[in-house]
């Protein structure tokens, strides 16, 4: 069993949200810390735990982070912390795990199943050895309470229910 941590300067939390209908829009969390227990002998052994800082939220447009921090959305003054724990991980292929784990936003939890491809690892020049994953998975924003919304004049939603998540993990 090896206990990794997250290079947080070498990873990304990133998400994307249909918007007007037309287009996608991605966003990350700047702030996040996370610990992985891996086994590569036996996978089902191995466990993730992540902390999210949610104030940290950067669309690249101040207004837009500004309200996704406000009641609206994440709540930051009240819940600024997001959280996964795993509960399972289960091989899916060669280079492919189902990670299921309790995903905490706004106070509400709920079980997900993380798609991850294995990447690799080795050593780095200095010495420190290194593993990789991508990771994705797709919530419905409205199960964790995001709910606001808005109608447009032609029809549809300015901000899709459905959320893809993307992760991409660098741990030492």
């Amino acid at each position: 069993m090896k206990s990794l941590k997250i290079d947080t300067s070498h990873s990304t939390v990133g998400f994307v949200a249909r918007h007007l209908v037309v287009s996608k829009v991605r966003g990350q969390f700047n702030g996040f810390s996370g610990d992985i227990a891996y086994d590569a002998e036996d996978i089902e052994k191995s466990s993730v735990n992540v902390q999210i800082d949610a104030t940290t939220i950067d669309t690249r447009e101040a207004k837009r982070d500004a309200h996704l921090r406000s009641a609206d959305f994440f709540d930051v003054e009240n819940h600024p912390t997001l959280t996964f724990r795993s509960t399972g991980v289960r091989r899916t292929g060669k280079d492919t795990l189902a990670v299921t784990g309790d995903l905490t936003m706004r106070g509400v939890t709920h079980p997900v199943v993380m798609n991850v491809e294995e990447l690799g690892g080795g050593k780095d020049p200095w010495g420190n050895e290194r593993l990789g994953w991508s990771a994705s998975l797709t919530v419905n924003r409205k199960d964790w309470g995001l709910n606001w919304n808005q109608l447009l004049e032609a029809g549809g939603m300015l901000v899709s229910e459905k959320i893809n998540i993307e992760l991409e993990i660098q741990a030492l």
